[in-house]
This record gives structure tokens, C-alpha cells and sequence, in this order.
């Protein structure tokens, strides 16, 4: 574990700052977004789970505390940069399964809803083995196919928890992602959301990047990305496969490196 760190740290400053990547802006609002935003997201469908199923799935951070602890370290790190740098798309990836990006996503999502002056969105976009929808105990009406595509709205398809975290989830694996994640209506979808509701920061659970083709697929379409290490199971060749990689598409906000102590670090970039 301690070659896989020092390893993290030595290619983070031999590589310096990944170039800056600037995603195209989304279009113009469409014409309801001068509805008041407090109606639009108090319109988004509720759900609850028990905080016994939450911690089952080591999502910890609905409540503050120490269990939550690193994960508001994250938040708040994640948070200022993406401030600094005017982003407001975040995907989280890993470079091989089971390294704990869900989880990841998960509690930086519940985390960013303590935060009462803040909107975040949560996209399940794994979608050959999407799981979000496990962790909260919940299934929307609609999938995230039908949201994507255009068959339903985001209005329709996502589930809010809490006042100002809306998550859209997946019902089942799609038959071709790659395919959807590519397609030009997808960057028309996401961009309207963003228009209509005005998150603060979205989030995208992405897939593991070496496993398929599907998260090469969207990265273009995010400001940001972070990186889900697993301490004794993450190569450092698959993780600089990684990082390099989205550094071609996108900006890498940072690596966090999990399972170490069980406590979460992170490694800013630049």
C-alpha cells in the first residue's frame, strides 16, 4: 500500500497539472427555466431510507459526525476547487471495480445536501452495473435510458432526497451505453437539466475506466474528475493508465485513495 501511495504522490508531481480542458457551456435555458427553483425541485418526487440501510452500504454522511468525517474533508476540498475553477460537473471513476466509487459519490452527494444553500444532482451513469439505485433502497418510474433519450424528463425520472440532492437512477442495465453516452441528444438532456435547475455541482458515477469504453464515452462532457484508488488492490500502472487518460479529456480534480486506514485521503492535482 505504501508503494501505491508513494507512487500517487511521485506521478502527481512528475506530471504537474493536467492541461486545462474548457467544456462547451451548456445552451441557453429552455422557457420554463424562469420558474422559481424552489418549485422546480420541491416538484421532483421525495424518497426515504432508513439511516440502518444507509450505513449497511457505508453511506455515512447524511449526518454529521465522525464516521462522516472524511467525507466532508472531501466535500470541502471538492467544493472550493470547483468554485475556484467555475466547474459544475464532477465525474467519479476508478480504475478497476470495486475500488469504492459509488460509495463515494454516494456520500459526497448526501454530504453536499447538509449544505442547505446548495443543489447537487447525482447521475447513475454505470450503466452495465448501475447500483446507486441498491444503495438508497429506491427505483424511480422511469430509467435513466428513458431520461436520456428523451422519453421522459428529468422532472419525471429523478427522486429527490432531502430538500436539494436529486438523484437519477438507473432501473436496470442498458443493452448498448456506449452508444447512449455518445449520442448527441445525451450532451442536449444533461445540458438542459443543468439549464432548468441550476445545480450547484452534478455528479456522475461513471464506470471503472479500464473495464470498457463507456466513461472514454462521456468524459468530454464533464468540467472535472476524481479518481477512487483502492489501497492493496489498485496497480500503480492501471492507476497512471488512468489518469493519463482522463487527463486527455478532462481536468483530474484529484485521487482519492480508499481503504487505507479506513480513512479516505485526498490527492489534489496541479
Amino acid at each position: 500500500m505504501e508503494k501505491l501511495q508513494a507512487a500517487l504522490e511521485k506521478a502527481r508531481k512528475a506530471r504537474g497539472a493536467a492541461p486545462a480542458t474548457v467544456r462547451q457551456k451548456p445552451r441557453s435555458a429552455p422557457p420554463d427555466s424562469d420558474l422559481a427553483q424552489d418549485d422546480l425541485w420541491g416538484a421532483i418526487p421525495s424518497f426515504e431510507v432508513s439511516d440502518t440501510h444507509l450505513h449497511e452500504q457505508r453511506v455515512v454522511t447524511r449526518n454529521a459526525g465522525p464516521s462522516a468525517a472524511p467525507f466532508d474533508i472531501l466535500r470541502t476540498k471538492v467544493l472550493l476547487q470547483m468554485r475556484q475553477n467555475g466547474w459544475k460537473r464532477l465525474a467519479i471513476t476508478s480504475p478497476m471495480p470495486n475500488s469504492g466509487k459509488t460509495t463515494t459519490a454516494c456520500n459526497l452527494a448526501l454530504g453536499l445536501g447538509r449544505q442547505k444553500d446548495l443543489r447537487a444532482i447525482l447521475m447513475d451513469l454505470d450503466l452495465r452495473d448501475p447500483s446507486i439505485h441498491s444503495f438508497f433502497e429506491t427505483e424511480p418510474a422511469h430509467g435513466i435510458g428513458d431520461l436520456l433519450s428523451g422519453r421522459a424528463s428529468f422532472g419525471e425520472q429523478a427522486l429527490r432526497i432531502g430538500n436539494n440532492v436529486a438523484c437519477s437512477m438507473a432501473r436496470k442495465s442498458e443493452s448498448d451505453p456506449t452508444q447512449l453516452l455518445l449520442a448527441e441528444e445525451t450532451v442536449e438532456v444533461i445540458d438542459q437539466i443543468e439549464a432548468t435547475y441550476k445545480p450547484d455541482i452534478m455528479i456522475f458515477d461513471l464506470p471503472s475506466l479500464l473495464v470498457n469504453d463507456d466513461t472514454r464515452a462521456f468524459l468530454q462532457n464533464v468540467d472535472c474528475a476524481l479518481i477512487v484508488a483502492r489501497a492493496n488492490t489498485t496497480r500503480y500502472s492501471q492507476f497512471d493508465t488512468c489518469e493519463r487518460e482522463i487527463s486527455e479529456q478532462t481536468n483530474v480534480l484529484g485521487t482519492v485513495l480508499n481503504a487505507y486506514m479506513n480513512i479516505n485521503t485526498v490527492s489534489e492535482q496541479g
